[in-house]
């Protein structure tokens, strides 16, 4: 992919309070969590579930303390000249992860506080005791949508300015050739694969009990139907993207819905299936259901994700050969 950023633009004013508000808001978060691996107990209440596994909570901790750090890094290498430097695939990967991480959160939360305002919602653990104080999910939710808004502006003018000529133009005017035959089956393979955990999510979403242990609330079945609805965008920018569908669309729409969603399904699928590993409790862990469910939107997921890592890499090499 051909680089047409120089250092100057990198260090514009807009992206150095970007930066800063990015690496800020990261803040409360990594305080919370290095509190925590210290053992304090701040906004944890008594009989909370999380004080009955300390080692497991401890592990949680620092692999999510990585995790936010990464956002730290992220901002550095999209406004810092050596961010030039960086292979694609090096940088577009933790991207690709960040938004799928944050972006279910910043749609999700602000939906939830939404629900609570009519009375519904509210974060309980297993038969309704106490997880985490309020004021907890309000501080890092917050920081998260921060994070989110911040990096995604960030990586989106870095983007623009180093790789723009990958999206330009519409649906219409894409080659016949630029998803052959596998990218196709592919789109559909991840369509029919995508039904199942989209049905599990949309009957949950709607108060349906089937495959769990209990009612879980107004916030679970909130981010249910957030999850329908980046499934439903994952398969339809796969689609339009491998078909040619939505043929007036820009092709930065369909490439948009597949980059979001993909990275949304995957990377919540592999993290809620990642931390049912660690709990012992046979009834606080996923019902088989649910696990089937994560696996499935998991592998949409990475289906689609590469359908559009093949996608880009064929328009790269088409500009390459024109402009050679």
């Amino acid at each position: 992919m051909t680089q047409t950023l120089s250092g100057p633009v990198l260090l514009s004013h807009p992206r150095r309070v970007l930066r800063a508000v990015a690496i800020v808001s990261c803040v409360p978060y990594l305080g919370l969590k290095a509190a925590w691996i210290a053992g304090s107990h701040l906004g944890i209440p008594d009989g909370s579930s999380l004080l009955e596994h300390r080692a497991t909570m401890a592990v949680a901790n620092g692999l999510s303390v990585l995790l936010d750090s990464a956002v730290i890094v992220l901002a550095l290498v999209l406004t810092r000249p050596w961010g030039l430097r960086v292979p694609a695939w090096l940088l577009v990967l933790p991207a690709w992860v960040a938004t799928g991480l944050l972006a279910p959160i910043m749609a999700g939360f602000p939906l939830q506080l939404v629900v609570r305002a009519f009375g519904g919602g509210g974060h309980r653990g297993p038969a309704g005791e106490p997880f985490l104080d309020e004021w907890v999910f309000g501080v890092v939710y917050s920081g998260f949508i921060v994070q989110g808004l911040a990096l995604g502006a960030l990586f989106a003018l870095y983007a623009r300015d180093r790789w723009a000529q990958l999206w330009r133009g519409r649906v219409w005017e894409l080659p016949v050739g630029v998803l052959g035959p596998a990218q196709r089956a592919t789109a559909v393979a991840a369509g029919v694969l995508a039904l199942f955990p989209l049905t599990v999510h949309l009957l949950w979403a709607c108060g349906g009990t089937a495959g769990l242990t209990e009612d879980p609330g107004a916030d679970f079945r909130v981010l249910e139907a957030m999850y329908v609805v980046f499934l439903a965008a994952t398969v339809m920018g796969a689609w339009q993207l491998a078909f040619r569908r939505g043929r007036a669309l820009p092709v930065l729409v369909p490439l948009a819905l597949a980059w979001v969603g993909s990275a949304a399904v995957a990377c919540w699928g592999g993290w809620l299936s990642l931390a049912s590993l660690g709990v012992d409790d046979v009834a606080d862990r996923p019902t088989p259901l649910m696990n089937l469910a994560y696996a499935d939107q998991m592998i949409v997921g990475i289906l689609v994700a590469g359908l559009g890592v093949h996608f880009l890499a064929e328009r790269s090499a088409r500009a390459k050969c024109r402009t050679a």
